[in-house]
């Protein structure tokens, strides 16, 4: 078994579509609507569905926001380097909540990044 993908409910599709392509440099890797169900799902990511996980983002026709709720946690990222990459993404427009340092209690360098709908994104500096 493996992990396929995370689905998450967006409020505007093209802007969370921007969000991930344009600000943390993902890749549209397939984009369906269903008329009957009145849904259009996007699949984003670094690499291809066959090789690894993926964002699934749900964008139900009519509906423009939603509650995240206190269910959620986080999506996490492995990047290079947390201090630049902070640095590209409000360069890039995107909205950085957490600048990049040491975890609280430890010393792996976090940083937390949000997406248009509030979505909380994780990177994690590679050791």
């Amino acid at each position: 078994m493996r992990i396929l993908h995370t689905m998450i409910r967006v409020g505007d599709l093209d802007k969370s579509l921007a969000f991930y392509t344009d600000v943390l440099g993902m890749r549209l890797l397939r984009r369906n609507d269903y008329p009957e169900g009145k849904f259009t799902l996007a699949f984003v990511g670094y690499q291809e569905e066959a090789d690894g996980a993926v964002l699934e983002l749900t964008y139900n026709w009519g509906v423009d926001k939603y509650e995240i709720g206190t269910g959620y946690g986080h999506i996490a990222l492995a990047v290079d380097d947390a201090y630049a990459a902070c640095a590209e993404i409000k360069a890039r427009g995107g909205k950085v909540t957490r600048d990049a340092g040491p975890m609280k209690g430890g010393t792996r360098v976090i940083a937390f990044v949000e997406d248009p709908d509030g979505y909380k994104i994780e990177l994690i500096q590679r050791s």
